[in-house]
């Protein structure tokens, strides 16, 4: 007998999946037929993800709430879509785009409609992903010329530093004595120093 099934991801443990999960009951689905993953969707190794692939026959109905749940990658999402619709042989159904159902219009006019939506869908929604990061990106280069700092604030400097720099500087100390001297390891007191002459030039 044909099943209906619920695939719900949230991409942490802390982001709620109450509404995902609301809308697949509204399809009365019932609780041991939705399966869920609480992790990012870069790919498809998601224990639940596999779990549910193992149960799904021909013949059987997958439903998501929206095309990002079942991942983030454009090809990725391609890819298992065809695995899902060709070689196990499932209908699939995104609540929030009608058009992405593939019971309606079984010819190969309603499957080119399928698939051309989902391209453009996927397309779209990796686009605007790698804008937010694009923009991410650009803003904290801003916030850096603006001097905002990010990350941890650097430890002080220990108290002999000017005076072992000084030596070092002069060329009577090694960048090996001069570290263990202020108690940092070569390459700590390398940067330190960049920094140091930054301000105390």
């Amino acid at each position: 007998m044909e099943q209906t099934y619920g695939y719900i991801r949230v991409s942490s443990v802390d982001q709620n999946e109450i509404r995902q999960r609301i809308a697949l009951e509204q399809q009365a689905i019932p609780p041991d037929r939705i399966f869920m993953d609480k992790m990012s969707g870069k790919d498809f190794q998601r224990p639940q993800y596999q779990a549910m692939l193992k149960k799904l026959r021909p013949g059987d109905l997958l439903c998501i709430t929206s095309i990002d749940r079942l991942g983030r990658n454009y090809e990725e999402i391609l890819e298992q879509w065809r695995v899902l619709t060709r070689e196990k042989r499932v209908d699939i159904l995104v609540l929030d785009m009608p058009l992405l159902d593939t019971r309606r219009d079984k010819n190969l006019l309603g499957t080119f409609i399928a698939d051309l939506v989902l391209q453009v869908l996927s397309f779209v929604a990796q686009n605007e992903r790698e804008n937010i990061r694009k923009r991410q990106a650009e803003g904290i280069a801003a916030a850096k010329l603006r001097g905002v700092r990010f990350g941890h604030e650097p430890k002080p400097l220990p108290r002999n530093f000017a005076e072992v720099y000084g030596l070092w500087e002069m060329g009577q100390l090694t960048v090996s004595e001069a570290a263990r001297r202020t108690e940092m390891s070569r390459t700590t007191f390398r940067r330190r120093v960049k920094s140091f002459k930054k301000v105390c030039p």
